[in-house]
């Protein structure tokens, strides 16, 4: 504890004044009087303004009842930023928690104004627990009021860091096809205004039959539905090299650009033979360089489209994502389900190079809840699997069915899905805590970091189970929900 706390014990029997103190606190206020001396061998502290009486993940070996003033409960983020949970008025007693859960205190506790409080040791507490039944019970209910307010806010930290999950990749993901779509139609506005100067070129010098004809068996050899065979990168880059050479020797302008578009579309010099004889001169590199601005514009076209269709499937994802399980039964996709997860989690598989292997069944029953959460189920495992596969690692989604009888009692189909990493794999002395409530290796900020206790509680809301084996090289999650639940 903090050097300012200053702590008189009281050895004795309990004064009259102490135990009038001890009637004003709620969990004791029913208690007699002799039922108040089970808290004979307290401490009386007291802890001047903004002392911190315990720190975040320190191990707690008091429980105390806070007399006058007002304590502060708060986390102090990586980052050294402090977010408070919540004050503590006079007569509320803490410490509780992780004495009977025997884990960490996960929070810091801080003297909001000079305070005085009572300090039980843990022996003590434990004593206390043995001897009072009373003091037990509310302790006990104190307790349970508390763990529950703790995992609301942990489940609502989850949701909080799914959502911060979900704007960074929806970010990363819009940044891509918008940039592009942008780029095109810049570069689309462009080709109409070469267009628009090349047809006003052509106007003036009243173009013959021969010529139109020419022109409109190039712009139709363009516009085929039939693309030309997709050529390897070196049999590309041979025929663009071969066609620039050509466009020069004729004397064509930007022959080196226009090279790569008019092999797109399966161009070569004896496709432009008609061109070379039907527009002499500079004109020849006029024709050509409005039949290039044409084909770069249809690309463009495409461009756009593509980009558009992106972000379309994305807004898709995200509805899925956002309104998948609402509290009234529905029939879920499960394979959908995990594809909208991936999609938003698509930037941090391209950041890492990952290779990620997806066998879904096209069998696959839909799944009929009205449980809530299912995604996120999906981004825990996914974003675990991310962050453990090395660079240029490789992650593995499977769906499927499997029947289970239960012993014959209760016959159904479980939806199974399996997610796998090729990463360091789970250090065998942690591999027994990796389902404990508010457990993480991960720091506040990284990740979801919340733990899989979340994952295994919402797995347990659909009437499922979720089991894992790990090794070096090959960390496998599997999850098992019955598709309807009765």
């Amino acid at each position: 504890m903090n050097e300012q706390a200053q702590a008189v014990q009281n050895k004795e029997a309990m004064s009259e004044a102490l135990v009038e103190k001890l009637r004003t606190v709620p969990i004791l206020s029913s208690l007699k009087d002799e039922e108040l001396r089970c808290l004979e061998g307290v401490e009386e502290i007291r802890l001047t303004k903004g002392t911190t009486l315990v720190h975040q993940g320190e191990s707690v070996h008091n429980f105390w009842i806070l007399l006058e003033g007002e304590v502060q409960i708060f986390w102090v983020q990586p980052d050294g930023r402090e977010t408070s949970v919540a004050s503590m008025p006079k007569g509320a007693a803490f410490g509780e928690v992780p004495l009977l859960a025997n884990i960490p205190c996960v929070v810091n506790v801080r003297a909001a104004a000079d305070s005085d409080l009572l300090q039980l040791s843990e022996q003590g507490f434990w004593n206390l627990m043995t001897t009072c039944p009373t003091v037990r019970k509310a302790i006990l209910a104190n307790m349970g009021d508390r763990f529950q307010r703790m995992q609301s806010v942990t489940i609502q930290q989850e949701k909080m860091a799914s959502l911060g999950t979900l704007a960074a990749g929806l970010m990363h993901e819009l940044k891509n096809p918008g940039s592009a779509a942008r780029r095109a139609a810049s570069q689309l506005r462009q080709n109409l205004m070469r267009m628009h100067e090349l047809s006003r070129k052509f106007k003036q010098r009243d173009l013959t039959i021969e010529q139109k004809k020419c022109m409109f068996e190039m712009q139709d050899l363009a516009l085929a539905e039939q693309k030309p065979r997709v050529m390897s990168s070196l049999e590309q880059s041979d025929a663009e090299e071969h066609l620039a050479e050509w466009l020069e020797s004729v004397n064509v302008e930007n022959a080196w650009k226009l090279a790569p578009t008019l092999v797109s579309i399966g161009m070569d010099e004896k496709e432009l033979t008609c061109a070379r004889a039907e527009f002499p001169g500079e004109m020849l590199s006029d024709a050509l360089s409005w039949l290039d601005a044409m084909v770069s514009s249809m690309q463009l076209v495409g461009t756009i489209e593509e980009s558009i269709g992106r972000v379309t499937d994305l807004v898709h994802a995200v509805k899925s994502y956002a309104y998948e399980g609402k509290g009234k039964r529905q029939a879920i996709d499960v394979n959908e389900s995990i594809h909208a997860t991936i999609l938003i989690l698509a930037h941090k598989m391209r950041e890492k190079e990952l290779t990620i292997e997806k066998t879904f069944s096209p069998d696959l029953p839909p799944l009929e809840s009205d449980s809530t959460g299912l995604n996120q189920i999906w981004t825990n495992l996914l974003d675990n699997a991310i962050d453990a596969a090395p660079q240029k690692g490789k992650i593995q989604v499977r769906t499927w069915a499997e029947k289970s009888d239960a012993n014959g009692a209760n016959p159904h189909t479980e939806l199974c899905v399996m997610v796998a990493d090729n990463g360091g794999g789970i250090p065998a002395e942690i591999q027994p805590q990796i389902f404990d409530q508010f457990y993480t290796t991960k720091p506040v900020g990284v990740g979801t970091g919340i733990g899989l206790g979340i994952v295994q509680r919402i797995v347990d809301q659909y009437g499922g189970s979720i089991h894992f084996s790990s090794v070096p090289g090959n960390t496998e999650f599997v999850v098992r929900i019955p598709a309807t639940r009765q």
